[in-house]
């Protein structure tokens, strides 16, 4: 197929939902309630957390980042997929496209190395609890997180520039529901091979540096809490991590499945079916994993909820 310029590229055209023409209206309707969910139930973390006082610890505080990144992260993919669900044609300008994709990397590489800072902040509480408060500080805390920023900011730009400095394919088509890496490169010419290594290099790292650094840290955690002297100590301690574990091999299963994967290998069914979960289904879940499910998080949700009803009735 032939190259063209990417001025001569204006826009690209969705496919992703172009099969299921009968099902596209049932399929707005349910994307957009579990849509609102996910909006509802982070707003009513991060409010929780802001107003009780007895959540501003590190752990609550790394929650309220990642709920608040999740927040903006579906934001950038679910508005105009539903907006997509209901138009004729399925199609983003060539700019749109790009920073689409930049705000999704943005956001999906700092919810890695966040991940990483959360499984850190496990390992002190567990192993350092005498010196907890210490290392855990808040500058510390914000320290981490403007890490974890910079990091999903400068790999974001890189990739991106890399991708979108390619020459383009004459058919602007993406089999896909928004601009991920895998489909675009796929428009891409095929003679691009350096570039598109470095790509799938650096998407290799930025998901396996944090994963061993969480692998570290609970090479650590499992250590120290086997070696408590009693059953139920061993059991709360592995408590407080297990909704990190579970949310950890979701991010990075699906992750994993989608970036670490040569172009030849790209299938773009399972590929927007995994999206859809990772992009409406993983933000759907942690809340609840998380929050929702924890017993400190729901009694401080009912504290907040009896000081507002007091407050009305003053």
């Amino acid at each position: 197929m032939e190259c063209v310029n990417q001025t001569v590229v204006k826009e690209f055209v969705f496919l992703s939902f172009s099969a299921l023409a009968e099902l596209q209206l049932l399929l707005f309707v349910i994307f957009l309630l579990l849509y609102l969910f996910t909006l509802s139930t982070n707003a009513v973390i991060l409010s929780t957390i802001v107003l009780d006082r007895a959540l501003h610890t590190p752990m609550y505080f790394f929650l309220s980042v990642l709920s608040c990144s999740e927040t903006c992260y579906t934001f950038v993919i679910v508005p105009k997929m539903l907006v997509d669900l209901l138009a004729r044609k399925k199609s983003i300008s060539f700019l749109g496209c790009a920073v689409q994709m930049f705000a999704f990397l943005f956001l999906g590489c700092s919810h890695s190395f966040l991940l990483a800072a959360m499984g850190y902040d496990r390992y002190v509480a567990i192993c350092h609890p005498l010196r907890y408060t210490v290392l855990m500080g808040h500058r510390v805390c914000a320290g981490l997180v403007a890490a974890a920023c910079v990091c999903g900011f400068t790999v974001a730009q890189i990739i991106t520039s890399l991708v979108f400095h390619l020459p383009f394919q004459s058919s602007n088509q993406l089999r896909h529901f928004f601009c991920d890496i895998s489909p675009v490169l796929k428009a891409t010419c095929p003679h691009a091979h350096f570039t598109q290594i470095a790509i799938f290099l650096l998407c290799a790292l930025v998901l396996v540096i944090p994963l061993l650094l969480i692998l570290t840290s609970y090479i650590h955690i499992i250590s120290a809490i086997l070696q408590f002297p009693s059953t139920l100590g061993r059991y709360k301690a592995f408590s407080t991590c297990a909704s990190h574990l579970v949310v950890v091999i979701v991010h990075y299963g699906c992750a994993s499945f989608i970036y670490l994967r040569p172009k030849s290998s790209y299938s773009s069914s399972q590929d927007a079916l995994i999206s859809v979960s990772y992009t409406i289904l993983t933000p759907l879940f942690n809340p609840v994993i998380y929050s929702l499910r924890n017993k400190e998080f729901k009694s401080a949700l009912h504290r907040v909820i009896g000081r507002a009803v007091t407050l009305r009735q003053c």
